[in-house]
């Protein structure tokens, strides 16, 4: 079968499915090893990840046009579906090229024993326009939630996680606008480590200065890995959202002579790189632990710029214990479900359930309770989750509070002042970050203290 962007898409829908990869991860891969041009590259992309973020709602349109249950479609022959879908429902793209190409590809793949009950399916799907297949989603659906699950292809518990965390603001209204941005890829966007690189030294018409961040800015397209300084570790993709975490970290209050600070979660670095940068600043000693070795590799790689920082393999539940008292500001940007990062990361919606949360809480607080002991009195300990998830955010903070006795500082008031603009609602001193209002992933942030 030739390589075209249709089977790069469908190879990458399969690596999901079958070895649980991750798709920023694997496609570059694909895409080198198929040679395709620039045009058939990106086709190649917006049908694989634009797929795998609609996987539900297509789900549904086809469990509606099937003469069997989704979930006994042979599985390649469904993520196959899901292309076709995509290209009939979301893309320009001439029906009859859709639903052809589909069928050709299945045939390719999977030999002449589907091609009929796939053609059948696809004109069926065609004979409907997207909004269309959501009005009776809405017909079907039983409640609201499970409307808004198949409107936007989230998980039922995500939608009320999410609604749960923006009801704590005042924002629940705004549920449909958070599940909506989820599905548009956001773009690439990076940080200019100070004292090494600055935004200035990217000066390309498609590049966007970060509102928030003075060190981060974003481009619409391309691979950042052409860039000379992200080869060069002078500038590194992240999120804005963490980038003003690591900001945070600094701000907080005046750095004194000789300060140490541990970033106790690092891998893979991108943080790690922020606070090293800022650290070398500030005349401050950062020392970035990473439990798994091969992560710890990752972050090793991306502090290259910085020789005086320290890498350590521990377990970050047994610093506290191994160095009592020692750091004076802590960052734990703890393990998580992920919830805030879904429109950069589209297969992480499906590879979590609410059942996974137990076992991530328990760690984050173990982890919590560790730096609480590693950090000196009066010293400053910001806990990060890339989730609004309140069982992962404000539960965390609670528990802090209630069982280690730690105290929580006003963190809104001083990023309002020093980093958000007067962006941040005032009624709460935790910090929730959202994608649609604020354009970055959903981080949750607390600072922390003990006497």
């Amino acid at each position: 079968m030739p390589i075209s962007s249709r089977s790069v898409a469908l190879d990458l829908l399969n690596k999901v499915t079958f070895e649980d990869s991750y798709a920023n991860l694997v496609m570059p891969s694909l895409l080198e090893e198929a040679k395709l041009n620039t045009r058939d590259s990106a086709l190649a992309q917006e049908l694989a990840f634009s797929t795998i973020r609609w996987q539900l709602t297509y789900d549904f349109i086809l469990g509606q046009v099937s003469s069997r249950p989704v979930n006994e479609i042979d599985a390649i022959v469904l993520n196959a579906l899901r292309l076709g879908c995509h290209q009939l429902l979301k893309m320009r793209i001439p029906p009859h090229a859709a639903i052809n190409e589909t069928v050709n590809l299945i045939r390719a793949v999977v030999g002449e024993k589907a091609v009929g009950f796939a053609n059948g399916c696809l004109r069926r799907v065609s004979e409907k326009s997207f909004d269309q297949w959501i009005d009776i989603a809405e017909q079907k659906a039983k409640s609201k939630t499970e409307f808004l699950s198949i409107h936007y292809s989230h998980p039922e518990w995500i939608v009320r996680a999410l609604t749960q965390s923006l009801t704590v603001d005042g924002m629940a209204d705004q549920i449909e606008d958070l599940l909506a941005t989820d599905n548009h890829p956001a773009f690439v966007n990076l940080v200019a480590l100070p004292g090494l690189s600055e935004v200035s030294d990217f000066t390309d018409e498609h590049v966007r200065a970060n509102t928030f961040s003075p060190f981060g800015f974003s481009i619409e397209s391309g691979n950042p890995g052409d860039i000379v300084e992200v080869r060069t570790g002078l500038a590194r993709v992240q999120d804005e959202g963490s980038q003003i975490a690591a900001m945070a970290l600094v701000a907080f209050k005046d750095v004194e002579h000789n300060e140490k600070w541990l970033d106790m979660c690092a891998g893979p670095g991108g943080k790690a790189a922020l606070l090293a940068a800022l650290a070398s600043e500030s005349k401050a000693h950062l020392v970035a632990n990473e439990v798994q070795e091969h992560r710890a590799k990752l972050v090793s790689n991306a502090l290259r710029p910085f020789s005086d920082v320290v890498v350590s393999v521990i377990d970050g539940r047994t610093i506290g214990d191994l160095q009592p008292e020692t750091y004076d500001r802590i960052i734990v940007d703890a393990p998580c479900s992920g919830l805030g990062a879904l429109r950069r990361r589209p297969e992480a919606r499906w590879r979590k359930s609410s059942e996974d949360l137990k076992t991530l809480t328990q760690l984050q607080f173990e982890l919590l309770e560790s730096a609480s002991k590693a950090l000196k009195k009066g010293g400053a300990l910001l806990y990060v989750t890339c989730s609004p998830h309140l069982s992962e955010t404000t539960a965390i903070i609670d528990k802090a509070q209630r069982v280690l006795g730690m105290k929580v500082l006003d963190l809104t008031t001083q990023l309002n002042s020093k980093i958000m603009d007067n962006t941040l609602p005032t009624g709460r001193k935790t910090v929730q970050l959202y994608t649609h209002r604020d354009n970055t992933d959903c981080m949750f942030m607390a600072m922390l203290t003990k006497d």
